[in-house]
This record gives C-alpha cells, sequence and structure tokens, in this order.
C-alpha cells in the first residue's frame, strides 16, 4: 500500500536546486504524518533512508561488488543442469539435501568408489548412506567460488577420485547451485562442518578427508580449525591451489589486478573485504592444526600463484610438530588451477599420503 492509499498526501518533489538534507527532512516529516495504520511503513522508509544517505557512494558499492567478486555464485553454469539427476554427469551417484542450520538446505551428491558402481544401480539414498561404513576412505569436496557441482572441472576430480577407491562427497554451500541460503565467511565454515559431522556420524572407523579447492581451501581450514578447538581434529586435510589468506588472494585475483594503479583502490580493497568480514586465514589457521595435511599446486596456476601456496606450506611446517604430517606436492606446467586432476600422478600422490597416515 502506498502513501496515497494510506490518505497522506504525496511527498513533495526534491527541489531541482538546494540541500538533498533539507529535502530529506521534509521527506521524514511527511512520513511522520502518516495515518497510524502506516506508521510501521513509514519508520521503515525514513529507517532505510538514513541508512542509506548516512554511508559514502563507495560504502554502498564495494562491498557488495566484493562479495560477488569472491563468490561468484551467482554464475550458476553449466545451466540447465538437473542437480537432482547426477546419474545423467556421473554414474553411481546420488543427489540428497541436508539442513545445515534453519533456512539452509545444501545440496550434496554421493559418488561412491567405482569398483562398487555395479552394486549402486538402482539402490536408494539409504544404501548409499550405508555404504559409506564399507571401509572405502571417504574425501568431502569443498569446491571454489563460481558454478556448482556439476562443473566440469569438478566432476572430473570426483571421478578420478571414485576410480580410485575413494567416496567422494560433492556439497554446495548456501547460495550456490541449488542450495538455500546467502554465502558469507561464517555460513560457508558452518557448511562444511555440517557435511563432515554428517559423513562422520555415518562411516563408522572409516576416515574422513576434507579436499579444498582455491576458495574450498579458506572453507576447509575455517572448518577444521573450529573442530581442533572443540577437541575433534579431521582425519587429513588437503588444500589444492590453497592462498594465505583473501588479501593476498584477492590482489592477484585477475579481474582485479587492472585497478591496482588507481589512487586509493587497495584500500578500498582492504575496507570492503573488512566490512563483508572476508578473511579466510589460511595462513593463521594452519597454525592451529594437527591433522595431516596435504598441500598441491601447479607450477603454472595464475589464479592462485605458486608462491601462496609454499607460503602457506611454510608456515604450516613451522608450526606443525609432527612434521611428516605435512607435505606440499607441486605439479609440472600444463594443468593450470582447476586440471590437476588431469595429472596421472595426482591420484598416487594423494592415496600414498593418506595411506601413510591413517596407517
Amino acid at each position: 500500500m502506498d502513501a496515497q492509499e494510506c490518505g497522506a498526501a504525496a511527498a513533495p518533489e526534491p527541489p531541482a536546486r538546494g540541500c538533498v538534507a533539507a529535502w530529506g527532512h521534509m521527506v521524514r516529516r511527511n512520513l511522520r504524518s502518516l495515518p497510524h495504520s502506516c506508521s510501521t511503513l513509514g519508520r521503515k522508509i525514513a529507517a532505510l533512508y538514513d541508512s542509506f544517505t548516512s554511508k559514502s557512494l563507495k560504502e554502498h558499492i564495494f562491498p557488495p561488488l566484493m562479495e560477488m567478486l569472491i563468490y561468484f555464485n551467482f554464475f550458476k553454469a553449466p545451466f540447465l543442469v538437473d542437480l537432482k539427476n547426477p546419474e545423467s554427469k556421473i554414474p553411481h551417484t546420488v543427489n540428497f539435501y541436508i539442513r545445515a542450520e534453519p533456512g539452509v538446505m545444501l545440496g550434496v551428491w554421493h559418488v561412491v568408489p567405482s569398483c562398487r558402481g555395479e552394486d549402486a544401480k538402482g539402490k536408494d539414498r539409504g544404501w548409499y548412506e550405508a555404504a559409506l561404513r564399507d571401509g572405502n576412505p571417504i574425501i568431502v569436496y569443498l569446491h571454489g567460488s563460481a558454478q556448482h557441482r556439476a562443473a566440469s572441472h569438478r566432476l572430473r576430480l570426483a571421478k578420478v577420485l571414485s576410480d580410485g577407491g575413494f567416496h567422494v562427497l560433492c556439497v554446495d554451500y548456501r547460495g550456490f547451485g541449488d542450495s538455500t541460503g546467502k554465502p558469507t565467511e561464517e555460513g560457508l565454515t558452518v557448511d562444511a562442518i555440517c557435511i563432515y559431522e554428517w559423513t562422520k556420524a555415518r562411516s563408522g572407523t572409516t576416515p574422513v578427508c576434507l579436499w579444498g579447492h582455491s576458495l574450498g581451501t579458506g572453507v576447509a581450514t575455517n572448518a577444521a580449525r573450529v573442530l581442533e578447538e572443540r577437541g575433534f581434529p579431521v582425519d587429513a586435510i588437503v588444500l589444492e591451489a590453497p592462498f594465505t589468506n583473501m588479501w593476498t588472494a584477492s590482489i592477484n585475483y585477475p579481474l582485479l589486478k587492472i585497478y591496482q594503479k588507481l589512487p586509493g583502490f587497495l584500500r578500498i580493497l582492504m575496507d570492503a573485504l573488512r566490512k563483508d568480514k572476508i578473511v579466510f586465514p589460511n595462513d593463521e589457521n594452519v597454525k592451529f592444526l594437527s591433522s595431516p595435511l596435504l598441500i598441491l599446486h601447479g607450477e603454472d596456476d595464475s589464479t592462485v600463484p605458486l608462491e601462496c601456496g609454499k607460503k602457506l606450506y611454510g608456515i604450516a611446517y613451522n608450526a606443525y610438530r609432527n612434521k611428516e604430517r605435512v607435505k606440499m606436492v607441486i605439479f609440472p606446467p600444463g594443468f593450470k588451477h582447476n586440471l590437476l586432476c588431469k595429472n596421472p600422478t595426482l591420484l598416487i600422490t594423494v592415496r600414498d599420503f593418506l595411506s601413510k597416515q591413517w596407517a
């Protein structure tokens, strides 16, 4: 219902000249004169007006812009994919949803090991849950920004791991794919803890590894640190193409590099990240972990440069008491940021590391 329907005179047109603040005072005065039935609406409009005029233009633009660029969850490619029907994209896979918190449902694909592919035919979600106790190791995969669990490079990795004898649970965080909610750093961390604990509750003695890629490395270490502080360290962590923290990741982000020479841009960028509470501090988190930690990075990764992975490894190695629990493997050029899964040694590297740590 608008002001006219409430029986109040229309607010005056803003003057062609003069002070915007004076016009705002006139608007608020008119809103206060609305009938009682519209007083709530009037207060809301006045509060929104005050909130908008109390901030500078850059405060309105940059925090949501940075949030959009970091999560990129609005880009839901590949399009026209039925996420409820995963076997149209990858075999012996079931789709299901779990509730992370009120109002947040997470879409998950569970891919069983290829060696159990025949057994999985025609089976329901209950069979897949029970299969988590079959002794085959489990990967909870935390993807990077943009797209969803059906992205081609994510499917390729899931197939490689499945062929190698792993269960793979691919989760879309809140706001990604068909998962509900809005992405925030705290929210993504809650989502990762939720799917990890859900899996552990059904896996018996089978170990569960958190695997994070790119943005997902920050989600993985955030979740692992929370679980460590609760006294339940995760069974293992794999970080693929990790950064040190979101600040360094942002200044290396290809879309933002071209703006770095603009006066004051880096300060605006830092303020926006602080406003959105986006940190993903891998470099701080690894100092508090004790779980086996494997870092994977490609030499020709231009999205997250190799130096970021090397620096993170150095911090972790110095912080860990048991140095044998930390390892870094660098892959030769040709696989860039998303396609380490195409390297035939990836599976051997991961299996050898985890087998040794879980022996």
